[in-house]
Formats: structure tokens, sequence, C-alpha cells
């Protein structure tokens, strides 16, 4: 929503030779026919899946993104996406303990070696986070990664659905946007300065290397 577009992986699907379609409810736009796409991509935005009142399409999205999951399609959602698919596939979204703003590392388990999209990812990664809800792990998903901060950073259902609680996508000009809205006030290791979110840009060769390995994978499954 807004400053929360598909960053990197726009570039990637250029490279590729992919078509992308973008459709942003909160601007009214209308949901696509549920046979005119493969891969469904969820992005993040501000507000929390329970909002109904102040976003009234959020129930309407919820459904179309259980379509999809049902029928079989490429599931991804990053953040926000990643806590819808949660909610669609059986579990609950609350508040994390604390806010998780900035660049943290995160842990993989051994058990992303199961999933083709995440099996080359790296131990530990450390990409930008920027959320104040998590999630219980839907029924039957597999847990992959854990942060300081968060203990479901990333989850499989099946091969073909991932959620990532962390962003991935993120270039250089998605950093600037973000840090257009007001930071909270800094907690070390829970919240970054915008000095330190600037200078975590270092890790962005890591994330896009990895970003880059997964959405091939899925591509191909």
């Amino acid at each position: 929503m807004g400053c929360e577009g598909i960053g990197r992986i726009a570039n990637w699907a250029e490279e590729r030779g992919h078509a992308v379609s973008a459709t942003h409810l909160y601007r009214g736009e209308a949901l696509p026919d549920d046979d005119s796409f493969d891969f469904l991509l969820i992005m993040g935005g501000p507000m929390n899946i329970y909002e109904y009142r102040n976003h009234p399409w959020l129930p309407a999205e919820k459904l179309f993104i259980k379509r999809a999951i049902d029928s079989g399609k490429i599931v991804l959602g990053i953040c926000l996406g990643a806590q819808l698919i949660a909610d669609v596939s059986g579990a609950k979204i609350f508040q994390n303990p604390t806010l998780e703003i900035g660049w943290f590392p995160l842990r993989f388990n051994a058990a992303r070696q199961a999933i083709p999209a995440l099996r080359d990812f790296p131990a530990e990664l450390t990409p930008l986070h920027w959320h104040g809800d998590t999630f219980q792990l839907p029924p039957g998903a597999l847990h992959l990664a854990t942060s300081a901060a968060c203990a479901n950073q990333a989850f499989t259902v099946g091969q073909r659905v991932i959620g990532l609680q962390f962003h991935i996508e993120m270039d250089a000009p998605d950093v600037a946007a973000f840090l257009d809205d007001t930071l909270p006030e800094p907690v070390p290791g829970q919240v970054q300065s915008a000095a330190e979110i600037l200078a975590g840009q270092c890790h962005l060769p890591a994330i896009h290397a990895a970003l880059y390995t997964m959405l091939d994978a899925l591509a191909d499954s």
C-alpha cells in the first residue's frame, strides 16, 4: 500500500520475461479473475489484517487469497501478506511483544532444505523488518526462520505457498520511501534510527541474491 511496492521483484520479473499486473485494493480497484494469473504476490501495508471498518476490501481479499491457495497457485506473502496467508490458512494474528523495525538478522532452520524455493537460503540473513503484529503458524505449516524479536519469520504451506514476515524485496528507493513514515523512538534491538536503517542498505546484495534464488525456484515449481 502506498510506499510498499514489489521492489526488486519487478527487476526479476523483467529480467526473466514475466508479465506483471498489480491490483491496488485501497484505490478501489477490482480483484483480478482467478484464471488470469499463476503467481500471486501479496505485499505489505500499514493496516492490520482485522481492520475491516477502515479497510472494507479485506474480507474479499482474504477470500481471493484462499481460493488461490486452494487452487494450487504459487502464492508469496511478504509482511502483511504473510499475515494474510496465515489468517486464511487458519492461524491467529496478534500483536508481537515488541515492534521490529530495522535490519535484524534471521536464523533459518534446517527444515528449509525440504522446500526447493528456500533450500539454498543462507543459515542467516539480515533483511529489513517493519511490523508490529505477528502470527501463529497455520495448521500443517512448516516453520523456517526466527529473529530475536519475533519467533515466526517464515513458513510454508506445502511447496508453493510461502509467508515471509520480513522484507526481502527491498531496494534503495523502497528504503527511502519507508523512511518517509514517522519512525517510533529507537529502541536497541527492536527499532533502529533512520541513520541505522540507511546504513543497513549494505545488506541489499545478499537479500537480492536470496530473493532471486527463491523466485527462480518458485517459477519452476
